[in-house]
C-alpha cells in the first residue's frame, strides 16, 4: 500500500510544512496584534449567540411537534 518512498516523502513534507508554518506565523505575529484585537471576545459572543439560537430552536420544535 505505502512504499518506502511515499513514507519518506510524507515525513519530509510534514516536517517542511510545519517549519514553513512556524516561520510564516512568526513573520505575521506583529500584524496579528494590530488587526485581530479582541477577536477572542467577538468569537465568544458569536458562539454564545449561535448556541442560544440552537437551543431555542430545539426547545421550540420539541414542544410544538
Amino acid at each position: 500500500m505505502f512504499t518506502k518512498g511515499r513514507i519518506i516523502f510524507a515525513i519530509i513534507f510534514i516536517i517542511s510544512f510545519i517549519i514553513f508554518m512556524v516561520i510564516s506565523y512568526r513573520k505575521d505575529a506583529k500584524n496579528h496584534k494590530v488587526y485581530y484585537k479582541n477577536t477572542a471576545i467577538k468569537v465568544a459572543i458569536y458562539g454564545t449567540i449561535a448556541i442560544i439560537i440552537f437551543v431555542g430552536l430545539r426547545l421550540v420544535t420539541a414542544y410544538l411537534l
